[in-house]
């Protein structure tokens, strides 16, 4: 349960280290990008828990940002097609 609050946490920092890796206009603003990085924590969590990724609050950190980066991608790429 706390490792998903922790994530969850991660996340909301992900979301915002995300969008300052991958500057740009995003059609949601900072709040959808913040959702963003909470979900890909949360997706970025389970795929290093799947994979066998260990190493402590650092490595958990860079797998909630580049979940959020995958996200933000794919966010990106469904709003400029569906515009």
């Amino acid at each position: 349960m706390y490792e998903i609050l922790s994530w969850i946490v991660f996340g909301l920092v992900a979301g915002i280290v995300a969008k300052l890796l991958m500057p740009g206009k995003d059609p949601g603003g900072i709040i959808i990008t913040i959702i963003l990085g909470i979900a890909g924590s949360l997706l970025g969590g389970y795929l290093g828990k799947f994979l066998g990724i260990g190493g402590g609050w650092w490595m958990g950190f860079v797998m909630a940002v580049i979940g959020a980066i995958i996200l933000l991608i794919i966010y990106r790429l469904i709003k400029r097609t569906a515009s």
